[in-house]
Parts: structure tokens; C-alpha cells; sequence
């Protein structure tokens, strides 16, 4: 175990290279060059293979062959590019092939700005393409973290045949902190005979097609059923939140990603001055930690959700609640940052609601 100063695209980078990850199709976009600016570096050393794409539509095209193949790979992208590779991502839904993509979110919409942002939200965690589909969507709030999350995300995408979205902003992806590095992350690969390998009729295994397309509706809709019936699973299995001083909060913030850190800095100002609040993190953002939510709904009179968007998140958490809470909104948009003194200010305008 190394411990590495590492900007967040790097951590991202070598994380995926020691999770097993050997294939990396890209195209450049700011705040999120440094992934396959390492990735072009890295990945000959470790006998893999870097390509950077004519475009973000071809490079997500290219991680749905290599998916197909059963290889470990990954993409990486912001904003703009993340749209565009959307057709791709619900094609490789639809085939069921394990992939890793990662979204540095910046400004938008539109062209928008390089600054950090959080209005990718609805885009990551409500499929963000055509069909009926979900995919885990991990959200890292430190360096660190995003290490972490990135190398789980692969054993997930494995586990479950889907592609994982790993979610962070900006900030996360150019800051630079320390981070403990396992020479190799463990990894659960298990064993894929649906993986377009090679094939003849004397093979043993049996051929296997890799496919999206169902012309039959019957056939198509039983497809689509068993692909809500995965969706069920992963919810049940994969949910994480942390939690921070909500036992006896009476108002509790809601904020994921770096907004989360801003967040935790002026719950302790709060609390220092006599205001009862705590946090609830989302670290899956989908699956959600609804039971999370409605567990601290039994003690919390009131929720604000702190986000870097118009307010996205916020419509999970009132789902959540279903209407048994008020929930207030703090958030800016277009590159600019809540600052704690910002949230701290929210916080004392919500204590005196419930005053």
C-alpha cells in the first residue's frame, strides 16, 4: 500500500489500471483530460491498451466491443460528452455488458463552462437514454473515495452485467489529495460465457451473441423484465449513504460529492452554535438511501437538500419523505460553489422556520 498525492482524474486513472481495467476508449474534454491523459501513459505499461477516439460517440462504441469480449474497460467523459455517448450506454444496457464510465460533471447546459457542477444529476440517475433502465451511479466525495468507488465499480458491473457510472464533479477531479493505493485492488471477476470470444462448431462452449435488438415484443418485453427484476436486486444489495450526527438532528442536511464536505463544515458551525443539525450522504445516488431519509424523518423536523444545480437531488429526498417533512433547497448553478458561510446562513433561516 503506497500512499500517493493524486489529483482526482489520476486517482481515477490508476485505480481502474490496479482494479484490472486494460481497455480505455476516450476523447478529450474539460475538467476530465488528466483520465485519459494518464490513461494514454499508463496503460502501455501495464500491457493494455489506450485509444483515443474520433469522437465520444465512437469511443463508447468501442468500449461496447471490448465489453462484449469480456474485457474490463472503461470510458470517461463531462457533460457534452456524456450526451453523446448516451446511444451507446443504452445499447450496452440492452446487450448487458459490464463497463465503467465516468462523468467530471461541468456547467451547463449546453457548452456551458469548465467549472464544477452537479446538474448531471437527473442524466445519470434516470438512465440518461432511451428504454427502460437503470445503472449504479457512485459519487465520491474525496480524492480518496474516488479511488475507491472506481475500483468497485468494475466487481459491480461484473456482478451485475451493467455499465456503472461513476459520478463526481469539478473539484473532485482536479483537487489534489493523498490517497492510500493497493499495488492491486482485489477483484471479483466471475466467469463470462456470454462473452463474444472466438467460436467454431467445435467448440465446447456454446456460440454467444451479444445484442440489443428484440423484434418480437413478447420476447422484448420479457427481456425488459428481467432487466427490472436486476434493477430490484441492485437496489435491495447495493445502497450507500453515511450518516453524520442525525440521531438527535432537527433539521438534516441532504448533499453528495463535494457539496458534501462544504455541507459537513457548516453543520459544525451549526452545531457550535446550539443548531441541532445533521447529514445524510448519498454515496449511491442510484440506488438511492431512501429508508436512510425516512429513518431520520422520525426524529428531523425539517431537511435541506445543498446541491451544486436548480435542485435535482431535492426531488429524491421529498420522494423519499413523501410529503411527511418540509424540505428546503440551497444551491448554485453554473460553476459557482456554495461556500459554508453560504449553507450556514440556510441552516439558521430553516432553525427559525421551526421556531
Amino acid at each position: 500500500m503506497a500512499k500517493l498525492l493524486m489529483k482526482g482524474n489520476e486517482a481515477i486513472a490508476e485505480a481502474a489500471i490496479r482494479a484490472g481495467c486494460r481497455y480505455f476508449f476516450g476523447y478529450p474534454i474539460t475538467p476530465q483530460n488528466q483520465i485519459p491523459e494518464y490513461m494514454s501513459k499508463r496503460m502501455p505499461q501495464v500491457g493494455g491498451t489506450f485509444l483515443q477516439a474520433e469522437s465520444e460517440v465512437a469511443a463508447i462504441n468501442m468500449v461496447y466491443g471490448a465489453a462484449g469480449a469480456g474485457a474490463r474497460v472503461m470510458t470517461s467523459s463531462s457533460g457534452p460528452g456524456i450526451s453523446l455517448k448516451q446511444e451507446g450506454i443504452t445499447y450496452i444496457v440492452g446487450a448487458e455488458l459490464p463497463c465503467v464510465i465516468v462523468n467530471i460533471m461541468r456547467g451547463g447546459p449546453g457548452l456551458g463552462s469548465i467549472q464544477p457542477s452537479q446538474s448531471d444529476y437527473f442524466q445519470a440517475t434516470r438512465g440518461g437514454g432511451h428504454g427502460d433502465y437503470n445503472m449504479p451511479v457512485l459519487a465520491p466525495a474525496s480524492v480518496a473515495e474516488a479511488a475507491e468507488l472506481t475500483a468497485k465499480a468494475f466487481d459491480l458491473a461484473d456482478k451485475y452485467r451493467t455499465p456503472v457510472l461513476v459520478l463526481g464533479d469539478g473539484m473532485i477531479g482536479q483537487m489534489m489529495e493523498p490517497v492510500d493505493m493497493p499495488e492491486a485492488f482485489p477483484q471479483t471477476v466471475p466467469e463470462k460465457p456470454w462473452a463474444t470470444v472466438g467460436w467454431s462448431d467445435k467448440s465446447a462452449r456454446p456460440r454467444a451473441v451479444v445484442n440489443s435488438l428484440y423484434i418480437d415484443p413478447k420476447v422484448l418485453e420479457q427481456h425488459n423484465i428481467r432487466l427490472q427484476e436486476k434493477y430490484v436486486k441492485i437496489a435491495a444489495e447495493q445502497v450507500q449513504v453515511a450518516t453524520e450526527l442525525t440521531d438527535d438532528a432537527e433539521i438534516v442536511l441532504v448533499a453528495y460529492g463535494t457539496m458534501s464536505r462544504i455541507a459537513r463544515s457548516a453543520v459544525r458551525a451549526a452545531r457550535a452554535e446550539g443548531i441541532k443539525v445533521g447529514l445524510i450522504r448519498p454515496i449511491t445516488l442510484w440506488p438511492f438511501p431512501s429508508d436512510t431519509i425516512r429513518q431520520a424523518a422520525k426524529t428531523a423536523e425539517r431537511f435541506l437538500v445543498i446541491e451544486m444545480s436548480a435542485g435535482q437531488m431535492i426531488e429524491d429526498v421529498k420522494l423519499a419523505l413523501n410529503g411527511a417533512r418540509p424540505v428546503g433547497f440551497y444551491g448554485r448553478m453554473g460553476g459557482m460553489v456554495p461556500s459554508v458561510d453560504e449553507v450556514l446562513s440556510e441552516i439558521r433561516k430553516t432553525a427559525r422556520k421551526g421556531e
